[in-house]
């Protein structure tokens, strides 16, 4: 019934789950289309600012024959600049960011499904991409100094492909019980305390007013395993997810901050349900519980 409502209307889709990042010399092109492939959307990235972010969403929903016919005109457009190229493709967007000069646009690569609840596939990051918005011929020194160098390699030293997962169509940053009293609500919240990009994210979320592009990670813990009781599928899921605010190793991050949000601050939830339940409506439970350090302002000392 979905498939069938999505070929016949595609707002219907609401979520993009694959792209493709082509690039002139004057822009980059981001090509999203949903899980079928039935229906592409158009994200154009400027590239001749060399500090400032300029993107802009094409409002359209393409078929695959539109959007081949429309590639085919910015390539036919760009050819005295050597036209259009392919770059690479991605399963989203995990945000931008600018150091000291030039924007950054991070990808992801590779995904790998790592479970499903309520119907609604899981992911982890197998691989990343961060790749540089501006064109060579408008950078300045600046773009390639030792600090902007240093700054591109402590990023890069945050690996993507260990502990964060994400999902497009269930909001993995919340509880069981959460999503289901919420039923119906289509973007994914943000603004929340375990989304760990949020702030890499509201550039493009801001600029195009939707959450399409972006993908919202989770960092923490995720496992699910099945179970035959009496012949009955029993699915067991853990998930364990880490607050964004104040968090650090065991003895340098400890109490309280002047926000109020305690050091290593996880929520661990344990989700039950059944093989057969397709949506959340099923039978299924979850127990949830909060743990965090104690909220006096206090520090220890490695000894």
């Amino acid at each position: 019934m979905a498939a069938a409502a999505e070929a016949d209307d595609p707002s219907a889709a609401a979520t993009l789950e694959k792209f493709r990042l082509y690039e002139t010399r004057a822009r980059f092109y981001v090509i999203g289309s949903s899980r079928e492939k039935r229906w592409f959307r158009v994200l154009k990235i400027d590239r001749s600012e060399p500090s400032e972010l300029n993107v802009s969403e094409d409002p359209v929903w393409y078929s695959l024959q539109e959007v081949k016919s429309l590639l085919q005109r910015i390539d036919e457009g760009n050819r005295a600049t050597g036209g259009l190229t392919f770059v690479t493709k991605a399963y989203g967007i995990a945000g931008c960011i600018k150091f000291l000069e030039s924007y950054y646009l991070i990808l992801v690569t590779k995904r790998r499904q790592i479970g499903c609840i309520c119907g609604q596939a899981i992911y982890c990051i197998d691989d990343s991409q961060m790749i540089t918005i501006p064109h060579s011929s408008v950078q300045t020194d600046v773009a390639t100094s030792k600090n902007e160098l240093r700054y591109k390699k402590l990023l890069a030293s945050v690996d993507l492909t260990k502990d964060f997962f994400y999902s497009y169509t269930y909001p993995i940053m919340q509880s069981l019980q959460q999503n289901v009293t919420s039923a119906g609500v289509k973007e994914m919240p943000y603004e929340n305390l375990f989304v760990w990009n949020t702030f890499l994210t509201e550039p493009i979320r801001s600029r195009c007013r939707n959450t399409l592009w972006t993908v919202a990670l989770v960092h923490g813990h995720f496992k699910q395993v099945k179970l035959s009781i009496f012949g009955r599928e029993i699915n067991v899921v853990l998930i364990s997810r880490r607050s964004r605010h104040f968090s650090g190793t065991r003895y340098l991050k400890r109490g309280v901050n002047d926000h109020g949000k305690v050091a290593n601050d996880v929520e661990t939830e344990q989700i039950v349900f059944e093989e057969e339940a397709g949506s959340c409506k099923g039978r299924m439970s979850a127990v949830l519980q909060m743990r965090g350090s104690i909220p006096l302002f206090w520090s220890q000392e490695a000894s």
